[in-house]
């Protein structure tokens, strides 16, 4: 039988492409050092982002985080500031000299009043001082190397307003890679209110640095940016230009400076640094023409990891594009005997997919690896709830039958008062998937009794009942923590709706939606809100169920039906009508010692993978230290 993707070749974009040739540039820099022959294990070395939420499974190759690409940004940084990244020049103006002209200008300033006293700062000790400077350079203090450090000042809290237009009124979200995002300034001042707010009025040539919140944050401030006033999150850097190219000094401040600025962080929620904290961070001074032959060079080297970056992201998004279409075509599979022919057909690629294998060439990453895992254990489960993968058996006891036994079950527990009842009728449109001719429908409501908690959930303590929340349920299973706890007494007076028993599963209505798991606990515990617990009339249906409701097809149907902007859910009400497919008892045994069978693989070739990561991260580490040295 034909299909419809053609799999016999990798689309021509993901071929084994080299880097671009631009990175022998690269190559040359660290040439003589322990890099020179490792830029591969920069570009592969990657690590998956968290993909919890609603965004689970979108296959987004921004869920991949380039961790080495990163970590070489970070070195170029460090390099340069210790003087390591372009050779000294001992004709070079020495940075002594600097300093004695920072001294002079301070003080004709002090003379004309223009800036007040500074407060007299302690000596460098040598514990302070983090690496041997090379020959020509200095440290000092970020205090003693300015003429002003301040901060800004929020209009309201002195009295006065916003407007909406005006004076730039800068905050941190407005900076952006070392410049000034004017198109995202939202807020704006009056000129008289850019005048009574001086002390925080913005000139051309000062450093903003957050201070407040995200940590370390640079701009320099530019002629275009004027006139602009900022809020007290940002420190004011003025005055360095006789001592530093202030791209050199914003540098400082991206790199060790910041860290240890960072480090010094205090606060709960919002974490800040004081003024005098920056004023005493000890910087070092190169020669000033050699701070300029130092930034251009940086220039140019991150100019070529964004090269890097945007070829490693082609090569993931070309990852991302042939998983797709494998995974499609074995989802397109008429029955079981055409997926096993596609799924050999797809075996071809599966080093390139599901492996890494082209780490070192194509540059995709451990993390498109176990992206292309998380993918195809998605399709597994697909493909397991449309009856595609494993054979149907014509001597199994069909469906109906089962239905029959449900129907029954149901028909008693309605007799004792049970209140959880959906439609019965079922039409054509409403059946979301194709399913095999011997499988049968019914509405989620019809299959369980509904047992969950409104109203306001008891008060917590430290031991007694252990409470499981929609926070404990994850894809698949139930985690131990948080945990939480309710009294004896307020358990037997929140309880009243029933208790779950092993087997059943529980299911999250909200913040996240979606999340199941058969419930496997021996102590009794107590639900809270936001989590149902689907107790089957037909208990063999539980593990089946279980994979059903975690698969795409059902997880869309809630989507559909959830309601809420901020924090999407899905009313019990809405969740009984959602139909669900029944398999023969027996065919449902194999699908899930299928599913299992298959995920158990999965999982080993994950934690190869994650292994292998973890071998390139400590690499790269390594690579650093050895570079710093």
């Amino acid at each position: 039988m034909s299909n419809k993707h053609d799999i016999k070749e990798a689309p021509a974009s993901y071929q084994s492409t080299p880097v671009p040739s631009v990175n022998r540039e690269l190559q040359n820099f660290i040439a003589g050092n322990p890099l020179t022959d490792n830029l591969n294990l920069w570009i592969s070395a990657t690590k998956a982002k968290s993909t919890s939420g609603r965004g689970r499974g979108s296959g987004k190759s921004s869920k991949i985080e380039l961790t080495g690409i990163k970590k070489l940004r970070e070195l170029i940084l460090e390099l340069a500031v210790r003087g390591k990244l372009v050779p000294q020049n001992p004709e070079d103006e020495p940075a002594s000299e600097l300093l004695k002209k920072i001294d002079a200008e301070k003080a004709k300033l002090l003379a004309e009043g223009r800036i007040k006293k500074q407060k007299k700062l302690p000596e460098i000790s040598e514990d302070e001082k983090p690496f041997e400077l090379p020959k020509g350079w200095e440290w000092g203090r970020l205090g003693i190397l300015s003429h002003l450090i301040t901060k800004g000042t929020t209009p309201t809290s002195v009295g006065h307003v916003f407007t909406n237009t005006g004076v730039n009124f800068l905050k941190i979200e407005n900076l952006d890679r070392g410049r000034i995002e004017k198109t995202s300034i939202s807020q704006f001042i009056s000129d008289e209110t850019n005048e009574a707010l001086s002390r925080s009025q913005l000139e051309a040539g000062d450093i903003v640095f957050s201070i407040a919140g995200t940590i370390g944050k640079t701009a320099i401030i530019y002629e275009e940016d004027l006139p602009a006033n900022t809020n007290q999150a940002l420190a004011i850097i003025r005055g360095t230009g006789s001592v530093f190219d202030q791209n050199f000094l914003r540098m400082q401040l991206d790199s060790f400076v910041a860290e240890k600025t960072r480090s010094r962080a205090r606060g709960g929620a919002m974490p800040n640094v004081s003024l005098g904290d920056l004023s005493v961070l000890v910087a070092p001074i190169p020669p000033l023409a050699e701070q300029h032959r130092i930034v251009a060079k940086v220039d140019e080297l991150m100019s070529l990891c964004d090269q890097l970056e945007q070829h490693s992201e082609h090569q993931l998004d070309a990852h991302k594009q042939l998983v797709e279409t494998l995974l499609a075509t074995l989802v397109e599979s008429e029955n079981a005997v055409e997926l096993a022919t596609n799924w050999q057909r797809l075996a071809e690629h599966f080093d390139t997919l599901f492996s890494g294998a082209l780490t070192s060439t194509a540059g995709i990453g451990n993390g498109g690896g176990e992206w292309a895992i998380d993918r195809l254990k998605d399709t597994i489960l697909q493909l397991a709830v449309m009856g595609k993968l494993v054979p149907q058996n014509p001597e199994d006891e069909p469906a109906s039958e089962l239905l029959k036994k449900i129907e029954t079950e149901k028909a008693k527990l309605l007799q004792e008062g049970m209140k959880t009842k959906a439609s019965d009728m079922l039409k054509n449109e409403e059946l979301y998937i194709q399913t095999p001719s011997n499988w049968q429908w019914i509405r989620l409501g019809n299959l369980a009794k509904f047992i969950d908690y409104r109203g306001k959930t008891p008060t917590k303590i430290n031991s007694g009942i252990r409470l499981i929340t929609a926070k404990n349920i994850r894809k698949g299973y139930i985690d131990k923590n948080p945990e939480e706890f309710i009294s004896e007494s307020d358990y037997d007076t929140w309880m009243t709706r029933g208790f779950p028993r092993i087997g059943d599963m529980l299911f999250t209505t909200e913040a996240p939606m979606g999340n199941a798991a058969t419930i496997d606990l021996k102590n009794k515990f107590a639900l809270a809100q936001r989590a149902i617990c689907f107790q089957w009339h037909v208990p063999t249906v539980s593990k089946f169920m279980l994979l059903q409701v975690l698969a795409m097809p059902f997880q869309s149907q809630l989507l559909d039906q959830a309601t809420g902007m901020t924090a999407t859910g899905i009313k019990a009400s809405k969740l009984k009508e959602i139909p669900v497919a029944l398999p023969p008892v027996s065919e449902q045994h194999r699908i899930v010692a299928k599913v299992d069978e298959l995920f158990a693989l999965c999982d080993q070739l994950k934690t190869r993978l994650q292994a292998a990561s973890e071998t390139q991260l400590t690499l790269t580490e390594a690579l650093v230290e050895q570079a710093l040295r």
